[in-house]
């Protein structure tokens, strides 16, 4: 599966379509770099832009980006709605395929000490690229914003840049560069010019203010319009779903006695989203993606929509894939599924406070794992039925023989090379499931148990699919380094086991 990254920069220009232009083009002019969307909004002042593409060249894209950001936009002259720090104010990215959260970060510090070298901005990395727990929250970073950074980066220690000078850029402020997963940009108007009742809706429903668990939200008065907007981002829509995010809004300005005008999404979606709020509202029953037309013509449905028993009768069917591999991939999507469910078992629950804020890295972490994991499972047949397609191979002439035997053999390092992959994601899933055994919620404490029993499962299995398909390979250095990996891996992931179960056993 090809490696893929969104980034979602958002540039402090809504009114000049000439300068957003530029900056596209930019963006463009790095090879498989694709634009899909952007936005303007003239009283937040403010353009989002969204493009994809292989994770080096999107980072590259990002900093052409903000090079053109940085010439043509000058912070000094700047007014609107939306907080702001800089000319570029915030570049996150995005786990889409092929990648984890973890290879985000990586790019987000990447990103972040070129841009504080190159172009002198100071640069804060926020979410899971932060350094410090107190600047993982955008909010939080950006408070004061570009006017409050002139006044204290030079003198605030809370201020200091995690790369680039300690001093504002001349034009372009500073800068704020993370990785995140997948968010919804979601706005709500209201039919009132009072900002303060969009302002007391956003507190109601924003989770530091005790409202819904993954939402972040600001209250804006759009003066063009003679209304007033709650501003939203969706930081998991799996766990809080539009629909519910709307009706608390509806519920709370029913109270006002104000309308909803209407709602807009900014940028894009996730087809599931939509169906989830289609769902809701018309009360369908048993309803399935795999009922989506679109879905059905394109081949778009994600292996993991198949239902488990449609995967198990392909396993026990008379067909070699999916095979052992496959099921070691969903071993190791299963341990990261339990300790995530341990971990928002734990997470903001009063009496685990003192753990909330580490199990909730841990979970992010867990749920990028678990999502590779899926990708893996298909991945390791797609390899299978690479190793057959070139076996298939014509082999009359000399010739023809010789480009089989090549085609067979790099087919065959591609189907060991995912389940080294495998092993690799399961001991980082033992990793974090021995942090979940020692912090988690005690009475979850046997799931946690089974997490690591699934990790090592997966392991052991994986490296048995390492094992028979090296016995094919003729390359001898190949050999000896995946066979010394695969060892290593299962070294380590052993005394993980055992590790972990020896926390386990303490607490049952």
């Amino acid at each position: 599966m090809a490696q893929i990254v969104e980034c979602v920069p958002n540039f402090s220009e809504g009114r000049r379509p000439e300068v957003i232009d530029a900056i596209i083009r930019e963006i463009q002019s790095v090879p498989d770099v694709r634009v899909l969307d952007h936005e303007m909004d003239k009283d937040h002042n403010r353009a989002v832009l969204t493009f994809i593409g292989p994770p080096q060249n999107v980072k590259e894209a990002a900093f052409r980006g903000i090079c053109k950001a940085t010439e043509l936009i000058d912070m000094e002259k700047h007014t609107g709605e939306h907080p702001r720090v800089g000319a570029t104010d915030v570049v996150p990215f995005v786990p889409v395929s092929g990648v984890t959260l973890q290879d985000c970060k990586v790019l987000a510090q990447e990103l972040g000490a070129e841009v504080g070298e190159k172009l002198q901005i100071p640069v804060y990395l926020y979410e899971a690229a932060a350094k410090s727990p107190d600047r993982e929250n955008l909010a939080d970073v950006r408070r004061g914003e570009y006017e409050g950074f002139k006044t204290t980066i030079e003198t605030d220690p809370n201020r200091v840049p995690d790369f680039g000078p300690r001093r504002m850029h001349p034009t372009a402020g500073a800068i704020i560069i993370g990785a995140r997963p997948f968010l919804i940009a979601f706005n709500v108007y209201l039919d009132t010019d009072n900002v303060g009742v969009a302002k007391r809706i956003a507190n109601a429903i924003r989770f530091r203010s005790g409202g819904l668990r993954y939402v972040k939200a600001l209250g804006f008065e759009i003066r063009d319009r003679g209304l007033v907007q709650v501003s939203m981002n969706l930081t998991d829509f799996n766990l809080t779903p539009v629909y519910r995010v709307f009706e608390m809004i509806k519920s709370e300005a029913d109270r006002w006695g104000v309308p909803i005008v209407s709602s807009e999404i900014v940028g894009l979606t996730p087809l599931k989203a939509m169906i989830d709020v289609a769902d809701f509202y018309l009360k369908f029953e048993n309803f399935s993606v795999d009922q989506i037309l679109e879905n059905k013509l394109l081949g778009t449905s994600s292996p993991r929509e198949k239902s488990m028993e449609d995967f198990i009768t392909e396993v026990a069917s008379s067909s070699p894939a999916p095979g052992g591999g496959s099921v070691a991939a969903l071993a190791a999507t299963l341990s990261c599924a339990l300790g995530s469910m341990v971990c928002r078992l734990t997470v903001g629950k009063k009496k685990f406070a003192e753990v909330s804020d580490q199990l909730g890295k841990v979970l992010l972490e867990s749920e990028g794992l678990r999502e590779r994991a899926e990708q893996l499972v298909v991945e390791d047949t797609e390899s299978f039925n690479n190793v057959m397609r070139a076996m298939k191979m014509p082999k009359d002439s000399e010739l023809e023989k010789e480009k089989r035997k090549q085609a067979v053999q790099e087919a065959t390092k591609g189907a060991t090379m995912v389940p080294l992959q495998v092993m690799e994601l399961s001991r980082e899933a033992l990793r974090l499931v021995k942090v979940i055994a020692e912090n988690g919620n005690p009475n979850s404490i046997s799931d946690a148990g089974v997490a690591a029993a699934m990790a090592r499962t997966a392991c052991f299995g994986a490296s048995l699919n390492v094992r028979i398909n090296l016995g094919g390979i003729e390359d001898t250095e190949f050999k000896e380094k995946r066979e010394s990996r695969m060892r290593a891996i299962l070294e380590e992931v052993d005394n993980l086991y055992q590790e972990t179960i020896a926390i386990v056993e303490s607490k049952l």
